[in-house]
């Protein structure tokens, strides 16, 4: 190994993966049912919602870091009630991290497999209606197996934009060692200190390892293809 992999290094990849992992987990469930909601619906609220879902796309990182900071905070109506129920407050901890990763990242799993559901069409599960299937069933036999290949796409991209996130986990969890700080906030450190060699390697690592992972997944989308009708 070499010696400008340091243990604070380390630390910030083991953080880095166990937070992109389970945001992109709670960001399947939140998704999912969100998406379908968005592609089967005729609500008027479906164009609002559709906006604020996609909203993190379009504000720069550090304003939506600002303000989920903002409501985190002692004073923010979330702070106020996590100080309520005695969980203390929400930022600059790792849970804090999940929440800023979870609301940045949301168009990036509501999209892809919203879509999957929009090109599945009605056909379907009019036809699983007509096999007498519950809703809930059909959506759990049908819907979700034919949109496979949007959940899988919406997996990797959760999980890489959360590893190669910056501005809202900087403002979220500032860069406290082995609590808030990743990867991204470790090679900026390193930047800034003007420590080149460790923020190399660092990066050249988490570069090799997020390569290894979108074509494992991409390989695995395509066979996923492959056997669905």
């Amino acid at each position: 190994m070499n010696p400008a992999v340091t243990a604070q290094a380390w630390q910030a990849i083991v953080l880095t993966l166990q937070l992109a992992t389970l945001s992109s987990l709670l960001l399947l469930l939140i998704a999912t049912p969100l998406a379908w909601w968005l592609s089967q619906t005729r609500s008027g609220w479906r164009t609002p919602i559709g906006a604020l879902v996609t909203l993190p796309l379009v504000l720069p990182p550090t304003v939506l870091g600002f303000y989920i900071l903002v409501l985190l905070g002692p004073h923010g109506w979330i702070g106020q009630w996590t100080q309520a129920v005695g969980w203390g407050v929400l930022s600059f901890s790792f849970t804090g991290l999940l929440i800023g990763s979870i609301i940045f990242s949301l168009p990036f799993a509501v999209q892809p497999i919203q879509y999957a559901f929009e090109a599945i069409g009605r056909r379907p599960m009019e036809v699983a209606a007509t096999l007498r299937a519950r809703p809930l069933d059909a959506f759990f036999s049908v819907a979700l197996p034919l949109a496979k290949p949007g959940i899988l796409t919406a997996t990797v991209l959760c999980f890489a934009h959360t590893v190669g996130e910056f501005g809202v986990v900087l403002m979220i969890g500032g860069n406290i060692p082995g609590k808030t700080r990743v990867v991204s906030t470790q090679i900026y450190g390193h930047v800034e200190a003007m420590e080149y060699a460790q923020a190399h390697w660092l990066a050249a690592a988490m570069l090799a390892f997020s390569f290894a992972v979108l074509v494992a997944l991409s390989r695995l989308k395509k066979r996923s293809d492959r056997v669905l009708p």
